[in-house]
């Protein structure tokens, strides 16, 4: 019964991410703020030739009775995204993470106005200057 009971989570996890996602090797960040639920996983294989990790976004506004269609937030072809966190407050959600590929690592963040239904640009945050606004 007990092991039964922790497989749940898993199955509800792959009902709704795929079975891309192997939960054993990695957690998914996940916020809460009111009735809303975030949440970011993965999917491929960090470090193997021909496939590159991406960071996927999913939302529930309703206490997780159901969540919203995937949303890619890293959508790289050249590095993988990597330990995302995830961090919410109303209807605003922002999730940082790294983009890292042979040659470099970079902190990059996506910010969400309207409950995780839509990202703004990825924000290179070691960049010089001002950045986001218009020409992000």
């Amino acid at each position: 019964m007990i092991a039964e009971q922790q497989q749940q989570p898993l199955q509800k996890a792959k009902a709704v991410f795929g079975n891309k996602v192997n939960l054993a090797d990695r957690k998914s960040p996940t916020v809460t703020t009111g009735d809303n639920i975030y949440v970011v996983c993965w999917n491929g294989t960090e470090g193997k030739s021909h496939t590159n990790v991406n960071l996927f976004f999913r939302s529930s506004t309703d206490n997780g009775a159901t969540f919203s269609d995937k949303i890619n937030l890293s959508i790289t072809t050249d590095a993988d995204s990597i330990d995302a966190e995830i961090t919410a407050d109303g209807d605003d959600v922002v999730v940082t993470w790294w983009e890292r590929n042979i040659t470099s690592i970079e902190p990059v963040m996506k910010v969400s106005t309207n409950n995780g239904q839509t990202f703004g640009p990825m924000l290179k945050l070691v960049s010089s200057g001002t950045i986001g606004g218009e020409g992000r």
